[in-house]
């Protein structure tokens, strides 16, 4: 997972507030078939829109399942993904 958090000094053009929070999503073929991957980024897809708001405003976030993922339940990639945004924002 990566994270890269808004510019405090405002060094990006603002047009109209704050850019809100943005995530993407990488599930590689180690995960499993295409069923399998496209599963995996449904369950994460629905995750982090629940922990985007929590971020704040115009930070990028970059997801990378791991092939673990393919066998996790969403519990446990919910677990693991609110572990992860803790380690790289422990103030969100």
């Amino acid at each position: 997972m990566h994270l890269l958090a808004a510019d405090p000094d405002g060094a990006e053009p603002v047009v109209a507030g704050p850019a809100p929070s943005r995530a993407g999503l990488v599930v590689s073929k180690a995960v499993g078939g295409s069923v399998v991957r496209s599963r995996v980024a449904r369950q994460l897809r629905h995750l982090l829109r629940a922990a985007l708001p929590a971020l704040p405003p115009g930070t990028r976030l970059v997801v990378r399942a791991a092939p673990g993922a393919a066998t996790a339940g969403s519990a446990a990639l919910d677990k693991d993904l609110r572990a992860a945004l803790q380690r790289l924002a422990p103030t969100s």
